[in-house]
């Protein structure tokens, strides 16, 4: 009956359609603009709390990786208990993260309740792509997706600018308060707008894998990051947790091919596309995703730029990525994405390439200018990658696909951070010390430690008075120090050429991809 129902159903987009695609927008918006806000107020945080930047990473590492936990789980709950109830049970999770957020008065209580933020924003965007297939069918699932893409082009403009300009007026928890109001509405929204739940039987779920995947890489990112503290591989707090989580990924992977239905169907990886386009998303993440948090961190650091300006001064990444987003999709459809990608992710180098330059007074038309091309490397990059990775699975593998895809982005993104937190903070922790002056924590207070705290409350040197030729060579160490670290980014970049060039080079023979979806239980999910 509801296949029918669909395939009668009008091309245009009605009403009723429109109304579900409101509360869906309003959870992604939510859920996107939050990874992005953040980002700027990184700086505050280790100023407010009084920690190390790898520490003070972990408000977005434990945030993705939470995202990553709950994919998974999504489409068997879904089934289990309805998409109404598991949405509005996810609108409000990451409520009351966001609320709890804004009360934290440690960098622990922080990173604590970002996780439980994460649980519930991980499941808004995989429920919001469920919800609007169902209500809208596969004939006109295409349209709904570019309304889907809103707030991915909005995350990037906007949130830099939204959590500047709140840390600027008010304080860094109003980056957090303003997720309660818009949560409320928005629960009140789909208590509405959504149809009353009829939950179906659901394949089981595979907790022995998540017991494994889960805690292996929070373990293994958890010793990464405290390396910058610690200094070497071998304390305790390092290789231990590394050793342990790797040791649990190694087995989830070894096990993951004997259940019928594992946490992740790592047998997807057989096909050649797919697992090409995998490798390309991974590296390109980890470079990208990494990096790219350090931008603002430059400009807040370095030039001593308001939260707010820094944020406008990222707008031209997420204006670049806007105008080729769209144009990519449509390209993906009609040639190869081995014929376009590798372009893009030259655009994306030679952005890169103008902060490897960075110093204490660089250009900002130079560095706006190459934000802007590495937006519009990215929106012709991502999109067509997704597209081939997918487009040769049958209909029963693309939930599947597109679920292993998301997952592996959301840990490359987490690796990514982890990694050039530990070098730029490696990189800091080299600079000269300041004879006779410690900071809070006791530890001898460096120049680069100096010129940092300086940009941000100038009159830090009226209470810690030194020669200007020490703050200006402090600053000059950072300038360096960042520039070391997108070398990093950057070379990794150019390394996804590598991958990029075995991406398909001619169409793919039709397939049962290409044939009207049926209806499934599996939830399909977006990247974001």
């Amino acid at each position: 009956m509801t296949t029918q129902t669909t395939a009668a159903a009008p091309d245009k987009i009605d009403a009723a359609v429109l109304k579900i695609a409101g509360v869906v927008v309003l959870g992604a918006i939510m859920s996107i603009l939050d990874v992005t806000v953040v980002s700027v107020a990184l700086p505050t945080f280790q100023t407010e709390f009084d920690a190390s930047y790898a520490r003070v990473a972990w408000t977005m590492t434990g945030y993705t990786l939470a995202l990553a936990t709950v994919i998974p789980l999504t489409g068997w709950a879904a089934d289990r208990f309805g998409t109404k109830r598991l949405y509005m049970a996810a609108l409000l999770l990451f409520t009351a993260g966001s609320a709890l957020c804004a009360t934290a008065d440690s960098i622990g209580q922080l990173i604590a309740y970002r996780v439980l933020q994460g649980l519930g924003g991980g499941m808004l965007m995989p429920l919001g792509m469920t919800i609007m297939t169902r209500a809208a069918g596969p004939q006109r699932i295409g349209r709904l997706m570019a309304v889907l893409g809103i707030p991915m082009l909005l995350g990037p403009i906007g949130g830099p600018i939204l959590g500047g300009w709140l840390i600027d007026i008010a304080s860094w928890h109003w980056i957090f308060l303003i997720n309660v109001p818009i949560g409320i509405v928005a629960l009140i929204y789909a208590q509405w707008a959504l149809a009353k739940d009829s939950p179906e039987p659901s394949e089981s779920f595979d907790f022995l894998g998540m017991l494994m995947l889960s805690p292996g890489l929070a373990l293994f990112l958890y010793g990464v990051s405290s390396l910058p503290e610690a200094g070497t591989f071998g304390a305790t707090k390092v290789w231990l947790p590394m050793t342990a989580g790797a040791l649990l990924v190694i087995g989830f992977v070894l096990y993951s091919f004997k259940p019928r239905h594992p946490l992740l169907d790592l047998r997807l990886l057989r096909d050649r596309n797919l697992s090409i386009a995998t490798i390309t998303l991974a590296v390109f993440t980890v470079a990208f995703m990494g990096a790219g948090l350090l931008f603002p961190s430059y400009f807040l650091q370095v030039r001593g730029e308001s939260t707010l300006d820094a944020g406008l001064l990222m707008a031209p990444q997420g204006i670049g990525a806007m105008i080729t987003m769209p144009i990519a999709g449509t390209l993906a459809d009609r040639i190869p994405v081995g014929r376009t990608v590798p372009f893009a992710v030259l655009l994306i180098g030679a952005g890169f390439f103008a902060f490897t330059q960075v110093g204490t007074d660089t250009s900002y038309w130079l560095l706006c200018g190459a934000l802007f091309v590495m937006g519009l490397g990215m929106g012709g990059t991502m999109m067509p990658i997704m597209t081939s990775a997918l487009k040769t699975l049958t209909n029963n593998e693309v939930a599947r696909g597109s679920t292993l895809l998301n997952i592996l982005q959301q840990i490359a993104g987490s690796v990514g951070s982890a990694l050039m937190s530990v070098i730029l903070t490696n990189e800091l922790n080299n600079s000269r010390p300041i004879p006779g002056v410690n900071d809070p924590s006791g530890a001898p207070l460096t120049e680069a430690g100096l010129a940092i705290a300086a940009k941000q409350d100038p009159a830090i040197t009226q209470q810690i008075p030194v020669e200007p030729s020490v703050l200006q060579r402090g600053l000059e160490f950072v300038a360096n120090s960042f520039s070391t670290t997108f070398w990093v980014g950057f070379v990794i970049v150019l390394a996804t050429l590598i991958p990029a060039f075995f991406l398909p080079r001619r169409r793919p023979a039709a397939s049962d991809a290409a044939a009207p979806a049926e209806e499934s239980s599996a939830t399909p999910v977006i990247l974001h």
